[in-house]
This record gives structure tokens, C-alpha cells and sequence, in this order.
């Protein structure tokens, strides 16, 4: 056998295991797909993202009244300085605020500026934890001694950040950089990054011990396209999983920022936690002014963690039925 013949088979071999691993993978998402469309949790939480998410982008176009509109004044209608603030009517169908202003329509215009904080500070945390679990998760695998001492320096800054409380760190992070949107997604995404990177980190030191990297190393080729072309497409699954759960708990802390006084210092804008913060004076009067924005946030939140954990089920070997 010469030596380009042998080189040859090699890279045959090399070919048909990553065909393999990448059948595998459609496969494996195939079946993931089909078992999401069987199960009802999935279904719910499909149906209450896909409602949220044609709301949040399409709503603002259509709302009746202007978010900044305090038209309840205007008319003569609220004086919450007296305590009147009227409820729904055929016009108001979540009635007036305390400035006069149509809920509905808040709510409506609100839901956008909740999905993009939620969305951005994800996408914070994931491309940031992405970064430091992939690079860690490549030298562990891969790089030896060296590697294992990068390795063990990341994950030592990781576990600093996992000691704190998430919703400590989140506040710390927004008061240290001032009140304001940016802040807010700033700071909730900041809080996800040890998770994504302890998973993809986790996720790519199990592949690194696969047939088709052994495969690849033999053959010569370089660790780094190995871990960039290989080892990390087979590793995101759960990494995707985890930012739908993430998604979640995005909305809930920004609201909680908001709702702490950390989030937009403008009011006027509509935004879930600050209506819900802006209602707390007025409980004893109007109670509906907290309920609505309340309600919204846990059903946005139901609707993410459902499809998320039924993702889980279907992706991991382990939790299948």
C-alpha cells in the first residue's frame, strides 16, 4: 500500500464520519421536530411566543391611541390626584393610567420594547459566554497543558460569576453603568453568560473525544479549524435549548431592573416593568394597572419556558420517552 493510497482511505474514512455525524444530526433534529408537534407543552408554548411575537412587531402599527397620549386628561376623565381613574369602556378597553394615557395601546407598544430587551440581552450572553465556553471548552479538549491552564483560568472567572445571585448581579451591573435601556440588556445578559459558556464549554469537551476529531487529528489537521469546523456545530444544540429557556428569565429580570427603577428613566416610553412599577401608587384605586403588565410578563415567560424545556426533552437522549 503507497503512501498516497493510504492517505487516501484515511480521508475516505475521515469523509464518512463526518457524513455520518452529520446525518445523525439532521436526523436527530428530524426527530426533535416530530416529537415537539406530539407534545402539548410545546404546542401551548409555540401558540403564546408566536401571539407575542405578532403583537410585538405588527401591534404598534395598528393601536388606537398614541402610547404618550394622555387623552384620559385631557377629556377631563382622570384625576388621579382625587382617585379617579376609570377602568375599561367600549372606547379603552383596559381603560386610563394615571396620566390619562390608553392602556391597551401601551401594553400593545410595550410588548416590542419587552422582546427586544429580552432578545438583545440573550443574544448578550450568548454571543459573550459563546466566546469564553468555546474557547475554553477548545483548549480543555484540545490543547493539552497548555490548554488545561486557560481552561482552568476561564472556568475560575465563571465560578466567580455563578456565586453571585443572578438578579445581585444584574442590579450592580445596571447601577454601576446608570439607568437606561441599553443598561438593562447590558446587565441581563451579562447574568446568562456563565450558563452558556459552562454548557458550551461541557458540550465541547464531549465531542472533542469523538471518532471523527480522532479522525481529523490523524490526519493533520489543525486544531483550531477542527474545533471551529466540527467540534462546534455538534455542540450548540443544547447551547440553542438553553437560550429559549434564557429568553424566560431575560424578561422576568428586566422587568424586575425596570421595576426597580434601573431600566429607561424616560416613563413616557411603554415598557412592561415600568408600567408595572408606575402602578404600585395606585393599587388601592386601580389595581388592573398592575395586573395587566403583571399577567403579561408571567404568560410571555410560561410561553418561552414551555417550548424551551419540551426543546430539551426532545434533544437529550436521556429525557426522551
Amino acid at each position: 500500500m503507497t503512501i498516497g493510497t493510504g492517505k487516501k482511505e484515511r480521508l475516505d474514512r475521515l469523509a464518512e464520519l463526518v457524513a455520518r455525524d452529520d446525518e445523525r444530526g439532521v436526523s436527530l433534529w428530524q426527530e426533535a421536530f416530530r416529537r415537539l408537534r406530539r407534545n402539548p407543552a410545546a404546542i401551548i408554548g409555540a401558540v403564546i411566543l408566536t401571539i407575542f411575537i405578532l403583537v410585538a412587531l405588527i401591534g404598534p402599527f395598528f393601536v388606537p391611541y398614541g402610547p404618550k397620549d394622555t387623552i384620559g386628561i385631557r377629556e377631563g376623565l382622570v384625576r388621579s390626584g382625587q382617585g379617579i381613574i376609570p377602568g375599561a369602556s367600549a372606547e379603552h378597553w383596559f381603560g386610563y393610567d394615571h396620566q390619562g394615557r390608553d392602556v391597551f395601546s401601551r401594553m400593545i407598544v410595550g410588548a416590542r420594547q419587552t422582546l427586544l430587551v429580552g432578545v438583545v440581552a440573550t443574544l448578550i450572553g450568548l454571543a459573550v459566554g459563546a466566546l469564553i465556553g468555546g474557547v475554553a471548552g477548545a483548549a480543555a479538549g484540545l490543547g493539552g497543558r497548555w490548554g488545561r491552564t486557560v481552561d482552568n483560568v476561564l472556568m475560575r472567572f465563571i465560578d466567580m460569576m455563578l456565586a453571585l445571585p443572578s438578579l445581585l448581579l444584574a442590579v450592580s451591573i445596571a447601577a454601576l453603568l446608570g439607568a437606561s435601556l441599553s443598561t438593562v440588556m447590558i446587565a441581563v445578559g451579562m447574568v446568562s453568560v456563565p450558563v452558556f459558556a459552562r454548557l458550551l464549554r461541557v458540550s465541547m469537551i464531549a465531542q472533542a473525544n469523538s471518532d471523527y476529531v480522532l479522525a481529523a487529528t490523524s490526519l493533520g489537521v489543525r486544531k483550531p479549524k477542527i474545533a471551529l469546523v466540527h467540534i462546534v456545530p455538534n455542540s450548540l444544540a443544547p447551547v440553542i435549548v438553553q437560550a429559549t429557556l434564557t429568553l424566560a428569565t431575560a424578561i422576568i429580570e428586566a422587568a424586575a431592573l425596570s421595576f426597580l427603577g434601573l431600566g429607561n428613566p424616560d416613563t413616557a416610553v411603554p415598557e412592561w416593568g415600568v408600567m408595572l412599577a408606575d402602578a404600585q401608587p395606585y393599587l388601592g384605586i386601580r389595581p388592573a394597572l398592575a395586573i395587566f403588565p403583571a399577567v403579561a410578563i408571567i404568560i410571555t415567560a410560561l410561553g418561552f419556558t414551555l417550548l424551551g424545556e419540551a426543546m430539551r426533552e426532545a434533544l437529550d437522549p436521556k429525557l426522551r420517552k
